[in-house]
Formats: C-alpha cells, sequence, structure tokens
C-alpha cells in the first residue's frame, strides 16, 4: 500500500468560506496536497477515484454495472481514469482502473469500458477542459425526483448549495445514452454548474476541483433529493430558503473547496477499514 498522504495544519484555503476562522491557525485540519511530480499527483488522483467508488458502495448506490466515476489524468488532460466494468463499487481497486480516451479506447487497464459512461462522460471532459471529474450512477431517490423533470428547491441549507447551480436535462429523457449525440447534450448543460438532473435518468455532477467534490457533491444531491420527495408527499408546500440566502449558503458551503473537505471523513474512514482499495 502507498503511503498516505498526510494532513498538515494549514488556515482556510477558500477565501469565501467565513465559517472558518484564521486563529484555528496551527490546529489539525486537512489540506489540499500539492504535487512535485506527476507519478505522485496520478497515485493520488487514482486513490481518491477509489475512495469515490467505495463511498457510493457504502451509500448503496451500486445498481447493476450501471454508474461511473472519472477523473482526469494530472500528464496527459485527454484521457481519464475511470471504474471498471461490470465490478463491483466495493470491489474497485487501484489496481484494476482503467485509463481510456475521448474515443472510448482502454489506453491502459484489462477491463472493458461503459458504453454510457464513455458517450456523457468522455462528452463533458472534452467539451470542458476546466472539468477535472464526474460522477453518475442509478440511485434510488434520485432518479425517482429525475421522473419529475424539474429543479431542486431550497428547501434547507443543503439544498441551497445547488441553488442556480444545477439544471434539468429533458433532451434523450429515458433513453440508453449510447449515441455521441446525447453526450454533446449533457456537456452542453454543463456550463458554468456542477450538477445536473437528467429527466428519467438520474443525476450527474461534476468538479472543477476535485474527484473528491464530485463525489460528495452526488452524495449531497441525492441526499436532497430524497428530502425533497418526502416534503412533497406531504403535501404542504415548503417554506423556502430565499433566493439572496440561497446564493449566500451556496457561494459559503457550496464551493469546490467545501466539497473535497467534506468528503475528508470519508476518505479516513476508508482507509482505515478499507485498506485493500490501495491494492
Amino acid at each position: 500500500m502507498t503511503a498516505v498522504l498526510e494532513r498538515t495544519p494549514s488556515v482556510v484555503e477558500d477565501a469565501r468560506v467565513s465559517i472558518y476562522q484564521p486563529e484555528q491557525a496551527g490546529l489539525i485540519f486537512p489540506s489540499v496536497p500539492k504535487f512535485t511530480n506527476v507519478a505522485d499527483e496520478r497515485r493520488h488522483l487514482k486513490e481518491r477515484l477509489v475512495a469515490a467508488c467505495r463511498a457510493f458502495a457504502l451509500q448503496g448506490f451500486d445498481y447493476g454495472f450501471a454508474g461511473h466515476l472519472t477523473v482526469r489524468d494530472p500528464e496527459h488532460p485527454s484521457l481519464y481514469w475511470t471504474n471498471p466494468m461490470a465490478v463491483h463499487f466495493s470491489q474497485v481497486k487501484v489496481s484494476n482502473l482503467i485509463l481510456a480516451d475521448h474515443e472510448g479506447k482502454v489506453v491502459e487497464g484489462r477491463h472493458a469500458i461503459n458504453r454510457a459512461g464513455f458517450v456523457l462522460h468522455a462528452a463533458v471532459h472534452e467539451a470542458h477542459p476546466d472539468i477535472v471529474a464526474m460522477c453518475h450512477a442509478h440511485t434510488v431517490y434520485g432518479t425517482a425526483f429525475a421522473s419529475l423533470g424539474k429543479k431542486l428547491e431550497p428547501i434547507t441549507q443543503d439544498a441551497a448549495v445547488f441553488f442556480e447551480d444545477h439544471v434539468v436535462i429533458g433532451d434523450e429523457a429515458g433513453q440508453v445514452a449510447v449515441e455521441v449525440k446525447a453526450g454533446h447534450k449533457v456537456a452542453n448543460a454543463f456550463k458554468g454548474v456542477k450538477a445536473a438532473i437528467h429527466q428519467n435518468h438520474g443525476l450527474l455532477t461534476a468538479s472543477r476541483h476535485s474527484i473528491e467534490a464530485a463525489a460528495f457533491w452526488f452524495i449531497g444531491l441525492e441526499r436532497c433529493c430524497q428530502q425533497q420527495l418526502l416534503v412533497d408527499a406531504t403535501g404542504i408546500a415548503p417554506r423556502l430558503v430565499t433566493p439572496e440566502r440561497a446564493r449566500y449558503s451556496r457561494e459559503h458551503v457550496g464551493s469546490e473547496y467545501i466539497g473535497w473537505l467534506h468528503f475528508q471523513p470519508i476518505w479516513e474512514q476508508l482507509v482505515k477499514t478499507q485498506p485493500d482499495m490501495f491494492d
């Protein structure tokens, strides 16, 4: 098992986050790692991709072989690492990840690639060079909510992090995404947002920061869909967070950095309980 990067004391790295105060400097606090060589960065990204897959398994996001997570290679930006097809999220390891190009050709690895995953993810990565990671899975609540063809309402602080930061994609609704044009439509929708609700299909998240942020915002989006469905089932119209407060919450607790930070306890738990993911 490769050595795990140590956490170092740090002041907050995102200036927009005001909930942490400078007087915490010197205390143990996760910090975004920096690398001096590509090999170490690639290993780091692959480990976090595996951890994201394991986190999805813990959340019960598995559905047969559906579901794909990707992260862009740090040296070859036209290539991305992804989970192997027909391998359960709980069994994904560093050793069985595959590296593919935008055409769907496996460049490294022994497993096949999921065609649907290739079409959507490759299109988004190719159209948006700033997007480094993307997640999709067929989840219970996200898929159910996607059938409504509407956006999430800012009913909670958690939901507010997606306020004006997610879209609904109605094109190709309910159709298996194996055609390139379907990928292009999804890619076009990801301009300036971190999440999308694909009608009759499910949820997608993307990050311009890290696979950790993309994975956590997917977990958060699924949870918000569950909460929205529960509230809708009461038949009572909820009191919404005002647009001004929703934007404030989004800026302060919905940034890429905060998404990364939210994933750190998950990472620590997986390191201690599932060391085989480094194999």
